[in-house]
């Protein structure tokens, strides 16, 4: 004989459960919204440094993306891109990232964007950078002497070679609170 109050709590479970999800669905929707504008002037800035040559587009990475993410990151919204091979310790994510890029490196076949609760009332947001072949250029196993030299007088610690088309080469990240339009 099947207990009513255990059916009613089984129920209530559920009901929260699909709420939730709900919740979830729309705030990582949101994020990719909020995050948008953030790819696409990344994105212009380097086909625009590229257009001039790769040692423009090592200045986009360096100066005018951290510009960017910075002109973008207001009301309370912050965002930023990371890697587990950085290039510049700049860029090194917030604790939060750190299991979700790890998700995506054990994992090639799941990197969805994903969503994530914060405390404080706030929301994480982790979108996967994959290696194009233009990005080979700077972060492929073999680079151009000059291109070499230039990176390593600008990031002398950098561990951002050695990639190959397809690779995870790291995420973007976006913090935001609930409640932000």
């Amino acid at each position: 004989m099947t207990n009513p109050s255990s059916c009613r709590a089984l129920l209530l479970l559920l009901a929260f459960a699909a709420v939730t999800t709900q919740a979830q669905d729309a705030e990582l929707a949101h994020g990719a919204e909020l995050l948008a504008p953030f790819k696409q002037d990344l994105q212009m800035a380097l086909k625009s440094g590229l257009a001039e040559g790769p040692a423009a587009a090592i200045q986009v990475c360096r100066v005018k993306a951290p510009g960017i993410a910075d002109a973008l990151s207001v009301d309370g919204v912050r965002m930023g891109r990371s890697s587990h091979k950085l290039r510049n310790p700049a860029n090194t994510a917030p604790d939060w990232v750190s299991p979700i890029m790890q998700a995506y490196l054990d994992d090639a076949s799941s990197r969805e964007p994903r969503i994530v609760a914060l405390a404080g009332d706030r929301w994480g947001y982790v979108e996967p950078i994959t290696v194009q072949p233009l990005c080979l250029t700077c972060h492929g196993s073999t680079l151009a002497p000059d291109i070499a030299a230039q990176i390593s007088d600008l990031y002398p610690a950098d561990r951002a070679v050695g990639f190959e088309a397809g690779d995870l080469r790291g995420v973007f990240w976006l913090e935001f609170p609930a409640d932000t339009p």
